[in-house]
């Protein structure tokens, strides 16, 4: 592996987005942080997902490095500021992973970009936002500055502080991520239509009931019938349920990078 960590930012639509990059070889794999993360939150994943090819990891609109801009928070820009990253890596394609809220427009650039996606991977997020456990949707009806009191005192806080080329914006931000985990959103007629194979990835303890992640993996030809001796009845997309995982220790989970190379090497 690689151990040089190369770092720069992509022009994507108004916005300069912040990546790094490690390893050197094969098609990239992006990853998407969840909301009011970094890279960082990957933790070890990153540079043991490069010992095997190129990682690459970015910051959205007003995330970290990425300086934000007077616009709203969308799925629909999210997912074209991933698409833009890649095609200003200029690979042609690249695999995406996306975590949580980076897996919203991780799914929005497979939706949107699919020319640009060789395969993806969906960790901890739903297709619609009724998936989410009640309680967690009552968090983002809440969510905004009004906490930010709160938030301060986080290590998330001082880990964005650190590296946020406008430390002042944080309330903003919350503002913006709470609009955004508002919106109504459903997305299952497009999922239908992904050409590309879709690893979905979740904790057994996460932010979404089992069942609708089987109905998630159902909208891919998944767990549908059974795949015969010979397996031939399986699909090309695939579903991993981590045992002892929550929605908040999942990125950084041994077993992640287990499950994402099997899936992006086959």
């Amino acid at each position: 592996m690689d151990d040089q960590v190369i770092t720069g930012y992509a022009p994507v639509n108004g916005v300069d987005v912040y990546w790094e990059s490690r390893g050197s070889w094969g098609t990239p794999l992006v990853l998407v942080h969840g909301g009011y993360g970094l890279t960082t939150v990957f933790g070890d994943t990153l540079d043991t997902l490069a010992r095997h090819r190129r990682v690459v990891a970015i910051e959205l609109q007003g995330h970290g490095h990425t300086r934000d801009i007077p616009r709203a928070f969308t799925w629909e820009d999210f997912g074209s500021e991933i698409a833009g990253v890649i095609r200003h890596l200029g690979s042609g394609q690249a695999d995406v992973l996306g975590y949580s809220l980076g897996g919203g427009a991780a799914l929005r650039c497979a939706i949107q970009h699919p020319e640009v996606v060789r395969k993806l991977i969906v960790l901890s997020a739903p297709f619609r936002r009724a998936d989410w456990f009640p309680e967690v949707q009552a968090a983002f009806d809440q969510m905004g500055s009004a906490l930010f009191g709160q938030f301060r005192q986080s290590p998330m806080y001082e880990a964005w502080a650190k590296v946020a080329p406008d430390p002042d914006s944080f309330p903003t931000l919350m503002d913006k991520t709470g609009e955004l985990l508002r919106r109504p959103y459903d997305w299952s007629e497009e999922v239908r239509q992904l050409p590309m194979p879709v690893q979905l990835v979740y904790g057994d303890a996460d932010s979404i009931a089992p069942g609708r992640v089987a109905e998630f993996f159902a909208l891919l030809g998944g767990g549908l019938r059974d795949a015969g001796w010979d397996g031939s009845g399986a699909v090309a997309s695939r579903l991993a349920i981590l045992p002892g995982t929550t929605h908040y220790d999942i990125a950084v989970s041994p077993l992640l990078a287990t499950v994402v190379k099997d899936f992006l090497g086959s």
